[in-house]
Order: structure tokens, then C-alpha cells, then sequence
């Protein structure tokens, strides 16, 4: 059995009951554990009871699934996704992302922001992760191969 550090254990408890003069003439039987308190005390004296961890508040995605977008040449250039590439200097990206031709695939929140999986209709590459601020929605698809 495995002890929750920080929480009171039973033993605890009942031992404490045991030596307040109110229940002290109470078996364990009479112990109240759903209120933590001896229940004919005349004040009663609240045990400390692990509090349940609050929940972070849901954040909102900026973008869900299916959308189109394309990607902001400027943004992306300055971004640290296109400096970890290695790309040489002179090398400024390849055109298909800076078209509406991207669609999300999957959209999450990671401890450096939110991201979105994008994959590229009619290019054969693997989709990739991009950060959301860099993102341009798009109303339809409107770019067409030649």
C-alpha cells in the first residue's frame, strides 16, 4: 500500500480522534471519514484533506482540422523551424507552403505554443509541424499546379 505523501493516513486521523476529549469515547466504527470530523465535537476540527488538482483552464485552438492555409514567407524565414533546416543563405524555401495548398492535419498545444500538422495536396512530402502564428487561413483552395 502506498502512502500519498502530504495527505493524513487513516491511522493519523483515528489517532488524532482518540485524543480529542469530544470523541475520544467513539470506536472507529463511528468515525466519520466522509467528514473528516468527529461528529459530536462541539467544534469540530477539520482535518486537512488533499485537495483535488484544478484543472488549467481549456485553451482555444486559433485553427482546427481541415482548414487550408498557407504559410507567411516573411514569418517563416525568420523562424527558428527554417534556421534549424540548414538551409545555405541564399536558399529561400520552396514555393508549394506559400500557397493555399496546405491543409491541418492535426492541431496541439506544446509547452512552446500552439502547432499545427500541415500536408500539402499534390506534393509528395511528408506533412510537417509549423507553429500557428505563421499560418494564413485560406477561404478555398485556389492555386492550381501547372
Amino acid at each position: 500500500m502506498a502512502l500519498i505523501l502530504g495527505a493524513p493516513s487513516l491511522f493519523t486521523r483515528l489517532q488524532f480522534a482518540a485524543e480529542t476529549p469530544a470523541c475520544s469515547s467513539f470506536s472507529q466504527t463511528q468515525w466519520s471519514s466522509k467528514h473528516h470530523f468527529c461528529p459530536v465535537a462541539t467544534s469540530s476540527v477539520p482535518f486537512p484533506t488533499p485537495s483535488e488538482p484544478a484543472s488549467p483552464p481549456k485553451k482555444i485552438l486559433t485553427m482546427k482540422k481541415g482548414d487550408i492555409v498557407r504559410v507567411d514567407k516573411e514569418k517563416y524565414l525568420n523562424s527558428v523551424e527554417y534556421l534549424a533546416l540548414g538551409h545555405p543563405l541564399n536558399f529561400k524555401g520552396v514555393d508549394y507552403i506559400y500557397e493555399d495548398r496546405g491543409e491541418i492535419l492535426d492541431v496541439r498545444i506544446f509547452e512552446t505554443g500552439e502547432y499545427a500538422l500541415l500536408g500539402w495536396a499534390g506534393i509528395s512530402t511528408s506533412p510537417a509541424w509549423l507553429p500557428t502564428y505563421m499560418l494564413i487561413k485560406s477561404e478555398k483552395l485556389s492555386y492550381k499546379r501547372t
